[in-house]
């Protein structure tokens, strides 16, 4: 099935229509979010099996994967903010400075308005659902604009939107690139957009036109140091699952491999036994084996394989768009699978002798989006200290995404912007400084001709 661009014209009535929709303070009220991250967090339960359903169908993504790295994500999401929400919403006093008695001072967190949400296909549920958790708790209405690239889910998340929400508050716009290009020609309040580099600048162009803030969730090449005092069973086991999570279209997949010399061989065959133990002996078979998104996907992610020697892997299948979990050595630096992301199955080694070319490696490189460190904890700290990126882990992969309690986002070509939990709400809102001045007291100091300055320059 393909997805059809809405229309234009719609496109602009569901923005007029959200617009006044906000302007009518609905949604400033801490009930009427509740009640709405309620209903969302009811939908999930009702459209698990259809979302579940147009995931493998999409994806080849098994319901166990499809709930742990998708729905529950969201789930979590909602908890969390249903918890917290009373106590986010409250305005908060801030210390007053002496030169400003008696006034006092207050930080209000208000909601910046209409929000434009753009989702990938990779994560085509937890991306798009996820900011819309904190675009309701900080008191926005939504649209939202999930992948073509995945017509069944992008069709499943629509019907369910539109079962739970009035169209004026939370909407989905369907199509490809051309219904992106329209939406990004309308005015939003904030745009939160998760893709790639290119794209990103394109919506942050666009964004600049309206001066609009943006959220930028992107990727990148996201390295992983295997030191010499690294466990390599648990590195190459933990590798392997960050690796074929998705079959490796996950924007913080390891995307290449900086491994000290010594510890090459044997990370190869660990590597080996770790794919067995995480897929068995017919990767291909397994259920829990995602396929590429698309032909195109598949055709660029293979043409990887030949810009090395193959160390493990290599097997490919085009009309299932299969491609077995490789490793490449051998690789040049100027290669494409050294210069764009892989987003695939795909994992080319570098060896290294000392940590400081691993670190000149990484730091002469644009700043990945995760840095995932193997080896001793203070080595794997002094490494992350020295280098820039969105997020890292130490002897693990993947699961700083886990923790709603720490900020997920990029930096620099990565991103910017950050979000999960008290993050979210802070994304989709404003902080508003408000100042209150009593009248009982109006001291003069302030007013010209400037009476006594002498004795207000000190308290200044």
């Amino acid at each position: 099935m393909s997805i059809q661009n809405t229309p234009v014209t719609e496109i602009k009535n569901i923005v007029e229509s959200q617009r006044l929709f906000f302007a009518s303070n609905v949604t400033l009220e801490r009930k009427f979010r509740k009640e709405q991250l309620k209903k969302l967090k009811k939908a999930l339960v009702e459209w698990e099996k259809p979302l579940c359903e147009a995931l493998w169908k999409d994806l080849h993504k098994s319901t166990e994967e499809a709930i742990m790295t998708e729905l529950s994500i969201v789930n979590g999401e909602i908890k969390n903010h249903l918890k917290h929400l009373k106590c986010w919403m409250k305005s908060r006093s801030v210390c007053t400075p002496l030169k400003m008695m008696p006034s006092r001072s207050r930080v209000v967190s208000e909601p910046l308005g209409n929000a434009l949400i753009i989702s990938p296909w990779n994560y085509p549920v937890q991306l798009l659902l996820n900011p819309l958790v904190g675009a309701i708790s900080a008191g926005c209405t939504a649209i939202l604009k999930p992948s073509p690239y995945v017509p069944n889910v992008s069709r499943v998340i629509e019907e369910m939107i539109t079962a739970t929400f009035d169209r004026r508050y939370v909407a989905v716009v369907q199509g490809n690139r051309d219904a992106n290009s329209s939406l990004l020609e309308e005015r939003f309040d904030i745009i939160f957009f998760t893709g790639s580099p290119s794209l990103g600048r394109k919506v942050m162009a666009a964004a600049a036109k309206h001066l609009t803030p943006v959220v930028l969730e992107l990727g990148g090449k996201s390295p992983c140091i295997v030191d010499k005092d690294a466990d390599i069973e648990i590195a190459a086991r933990r590798i392997a699952w960050g690796k074929t999570l998705n079959a490796g279209q996950t924007c913080i997949a390891p995307d290449y491999l900086l491994i000290h010399r010594s510890r090459e061989n044997e990370f190869v065959e660990a590597f080996r036994k770790a794919l067995m133990r995480l897929h068995g002996r017919d990767i291909k078979a397994s259920r829990h084996y995602v396929r590429l998104v698309s032909d195109k996907a598949f055709e660029r992610v293979s043409s990887y394989i030949k810009e090395g020697n193959i160390a493990l892997g290599g097997w490919t299948d085009a009309k299932e768009r299969y491609i077995e979990p490789t490793l490449l050595k051998d690789v040049k630096e100027d290669s494409p699978v050294m210069q764009e992301e892989i987003f695939g199955p795909v994992l080319p080694m570098i060896p290294f002798n000392e940590r400081i070319e691993a670190l000149e490696f990484v730091r002469k490189r644009e700043k990945p989006l995760a840095l995932y460190y193997f080896g001793k904890e203070k080595d794997g700290k002094e490494f992350i200290r020295l280098t820039s990126a969105g997020g890292s882990c130490i002897n693990d992969t993947i699961m700083h995404i886990a923790n709603e309690n720490i900020p997920f986002g990029g930096v620099g070509n990565s991103g910017m912007g950050h979000y999960h939990g008290k993050l979210s709400f802070d994304a989709f809102s404003h902080q508003r400084s408000v100042v209150v001045t009593p009248t009982w007291l109006d001291l003069p100091f302030r007013y010209m001709p400037y009476k006594m300055f002498s004795l207000v320059k000190k308290l200044l």
